[in-house]
């Protein structure tokens, strides 16, 4: 795999987290805190929180992503959302 946008070299599990969303394994075994920093990894920004639901929003590529927690792991719907931006803009 080439470089990952955003993720540093000594980013492991960023780095196996951003290939599990891509390669579309493993949509509902991705702990929600791995998938929160690889958002931030991706150069998402929180903005605010509306309920349970958190709000990131990345200035450069101009997209919002809502995400919310299913227990402990990311929402599958939303890691396809994030797969779908991540292709869109080549991240």
């Amino acid at each position: 795999m080439g470089e990952v946008y955003g993720v540093s070299g000594g980013d492991d599990v960023n780095k196996k987290v951003y290939e599990s969303v891509i390669n579309g394994d493993s949509d509902y075994n991705i702990r929600f805190i791995d998938f929160q920093n690889l958002l931030v990894g991706l150069g998402f920004n929180f903005m605010r929180q509306k309920g349970s639901h958190l709000i990131y929003y990345c200035d450069e590529i101009k997209e919002f992503v809502n995400i919310q927690s299913d227990g402990n792991k990311a929402k599958g719907y939303q890691v396809r959302q994030l797969r779908a931006i991540i292709l869109k803009h080549g991240l």
